[in-house]
């Protein structure tokens, strides 16, 4: 391969053409990495904008106050749901690594690559979010002023320091990613990769395991703490505990995957046989692939559902009902992160079930029917969406009984079904929506030969 020299400096024009090249032949992989780091730039920044907006106006003291949560929450969401998508996108890689290893291309190049490709599509994709981010700032300025919630309306002021920190968010966040990518791919010896299965073998590192188990015990030490405290202080607490609850169940979903699609999976036989029991396979096969299409749909449903409920329970306590302006105040808590997370839901979908073309070109090689096909990517897309809203339910009912044991004594909580089948509802959507799109043309398309994955 030429201008590779091995044990030597890795050459800037060959890292910049394969970097290039690498671009042209997975769009799909890297356009979703764009999409998502532009969207977590756009909330960063725009939120930010608005919070520098409000913030020299008293008159608004009460909206900034809701702007900063919403900031907060929605700075939670970009991070969570950007480091589920670069991971996703590096376990797609990892064949291309292992290929550049077999030709010659030494650990020191091939970390300088990975590198050189997450800095220029971090970079590209801040720029844009960044543009994005005024648009952005002005349209949930014109909401707050027409639902009410700021009468004189949100004056939306150009200031450098939301762009700086939406500029350094996305490289930030895209690079401690890619760095914990360039090291796996430096430490990959020659052929390792080209002699693996599409099954995996370790479900997640140590390191992540730890952090997962600790951050889970420290979300239900709070939840213990919170129904101790006062109900003005739980009505602070219940939001850090269910951010601990999604941080410890995100690192730890593969293997909490693995678990639940064993046991739904089974369902899923006795429902459809033969798709059923292919969906149910393919989690089981590739947990960590398959994680990134649960993440977001967990994420929306335990914030979303916490923040909702969280105001309803106070409302029940209360004995008030919420009408005009109020009736706004927890949709524009989550309302963006919750539509940053559902797009999520479609993105990951597409890129996670856009691997399964192969083998779905494999099945119809083999005598399946596009029917066939087709149920099997709608059960596989319904079974990641069912464990993402199961966990999801599960951390928000967590977060909310001690709210309510704090306020009369008894684990209890509000809701509404509506607001919740909605939620579920527009995941289910999504996700769906990805799945059967990435996989229009293998189930429909001309029969050729499987190719290499690359």
């Amino acid at each position: 391969m030429s201008g590779i020299r091995p044990g030597g400096a890795p050459r800037a024009p060959l890292i910049m053409r394969l970097a290039r090249r690498n671009v042209r032949h997975d769009r799909l992989g890297f356009a979703a990495c764009f999409a998502a780091v532009a969207a977590a730039v756009v909330l960063v920044g725009g939120n930010a904008l608005l919070v520098a907006s409000a913030a020299p106006h008293e008159e608004l003291d009460g909206v900034t106050g809701l702007l900063i949560l919403s900031a907060f929450v929605s700075a939670f969401v970009a991070v969570f749901v950007v480091a589920g998508m670069l991971g996703l996108h590096a376990s797609r890689r990892r064949r291309t690594w292992g290929l550049l290893r077999s030709i010659g291309m030494t650990g020191r190049q091939l970390r300088a690559l990975v590198l050189t490709e997450a800095l220029a599509l971090a970079l590209a994709a801040s720029v844009a979010g960044s543009v994005l981010a005024v648009p952005y700032a002005g349209i949930v300025a014109w909401f707050v002023r027409e639902v009410g919630l700021a009468p004189t309306g949100v004056p939306v002021v150009i200031t450098p320091v939301p762009f700086v920190l939406a500029l350094a968010a996305g490289p930030a966040v895209m690079l401690v990613a890619a760095l914990g990518a360039a090291r796996r791919a430096a430490r990959m010896r020659p052929l390792e990769v080209l002699r693996e299965t599409h099954v995996e073998k370790r479900i997640m590192p140590w390191p992540r395991a730890a952090f997962g188990a600790t951050a889970l015990l420290l979300g239900l030490w709070l939840t213990s703490e919170t129904s101790r405290m006062p109900y003005k202080d739980a009505e602070a607490a219940v939001f850090g505990t269910a951010m601990l609850l999604c941080a410890g169940v995100g690192a730890l979903g593969p293997a909490l995957l693995h678990g639940l699609a064993r046991g739904l999976g089974a369902v899923l036989v006795r429902i459809d046989r033969v798709p059923g029991r292919l969906a149910g396979s393919a989690l089981l096969a590739a947990p960590g692939r398959a994680w990134p299409m649960v993440a977001p749909v967990m994420l929306t449903m335990a914030l979303a559902c916490t923040f909702l409920f969280a105001v309803s329970t106070e409302d029940a306590f209360k004995g008030v009902s919420r009408h005009g302006p109020a009736a706004w105040v927890a949709p524009l808590m989550v309302g963006s992160a919750a539509v940053f997370t559902v797009l999520a839901v479609v993105n990951a979908s597409a890129v996670a079930m856009a691997d399964r073309r192969d083998g779905l070109l494999l099945l119809r090689q083999l005598g399946a029917l596009p029917a066939q096909l087709v149920r099997t990517v709608c059960w596989e897309s319904l079974l990641a969406t069912g464990v993402g809203a199961l966990l999801g339910t599960v951390i928000a009912v967590v977060s909310l009984l001690p709210l309510g044991k704090s306020m009369t004594g008894h684990a209890w909580f509000a809701w509404s079904p509506v607001q919740y089948a909605g939620l579920l509802a527009t995941c289910v959507v999504g996700g769906l929506a990805g799945g059967l799109g990435a996989t229009r043309k293998a189930r429909r398309g001309p029969l050729v030969p499987v190719a290499m994955p690359r």
